[in-house]
């Protein structure tokens, strides 16, 4: 059984649990349901990719989506059937660094900022590093009691990753060629990586209650969503992810202009 154990190419990952009382309990192996749909959207980003390495940049933008969804799956599912663990959370952390932070820049700029030369590459790498930093805060901020479930501290990853890709998805159907457009798409990508580090609130959608009972027309609506994104998805979509993108600051300053007439007044 050693010499078995000694010949493995990949060490067995032991992760230690705290148990029912207080005493940490080791667990041996990771859980693979979860870690499929991670390892899925961590797929999805790498061929987003290649795929614009080959200049196919509305599949590397679908791909970017394809990862949102698979991304959002794999959270659900882990603690639908009870399977959470630090691994899994690292995990997913590293694929949402490689599907929401490198693959979109690297897309956005083989797409146009390559023709900026190096301010291109400062574009691309704000949103990056934005990117980086908004995972590494989010890491940190996990299991904190004080934390607002309701609300993200600066924009997703995801939703930034999607106002991305969705704008190479949308003006590339249009035929627009984002060279001519270079400083505009580099501007609105720093801005991304920029608001990805920023104190601005979103709403995280975390209190909707998908498991409970809702009237029958709900479903019907549902439906509906999806017959208007498939009639034109790529500038649907991005219109989505722009609408969500601004309703931060907008709400942020409606909160200041609220507690500038409260101030006066008290």
């Amino acid at each position: 059984m050693d010499a078995a154990h000694g010949i493995l190419p990949i060490d067995e990952h032991i992760e230690e649990v705290p148990g029912p009382d207080g005493k940490k309990i080791r667990h041996r192996g990771i859980y693979l349901l979860p870690n499929l749909f991670t390892t899925a959207a961590l797929f999805s980003g790498f061929y987003a990719i290649v795929s614009a390495m080959d200049g196919n940049f509305a599949n590397a933008s679908i791909a970017i989506f394809v990862a949102m969804v698979l991304d959002g799956l794999d959270g659900r599912v882990a603690r639908m059937t009870n399977t959470q663990s630090a691994f899994g959370a690292e995990f997913d952390s590293l694929s949402d660094m490689v599907a929401f932070g490198v693959a979109p820049a690297l897309v956005v700029f083989s797409w146009a900022l390559a023709d900026l030369g190096k301010v291109g590459w400062v574009f691309s790498f704000i949103y990056l590093a934005g990117a980086a930093l908004r995972l590494a805060r989010f890491n940190t901020h996990i299991g904190d009691e004080t934390e607002d479930k309701r609300f993200f501290t600066g924009l997703a990853s995801p939703s930034a990753a999607g106002l991305v890709a969705g704008m190479v998805w949308a003006l590339s159907d249009f035929g627009i060629d984002g060279g001519d457009i270079s400083f505009l798409v580099g501007v609105l990508t720093a801005l991304a990586g920029l608001l990805m580090v920023s104190n601005v609130r979103y709403y995280s959608f975390k209190d909707l209650d998908l498991k409970g009972r809702v009237p029958f027309f709900v479903i019907l609506l549902v439906v509906l969503v999806f017959a208007i994104i498939s009639t034109d998805p790529s500038r649907i979509l991005w219109f989505i992810f722009i609408a969500y993108t601004v309703s931060g600051p907008i709400q942020a300053l409606w909160r200041w202009r609220t507690k500038q007439k409260v101030t006066p007044e008290a």
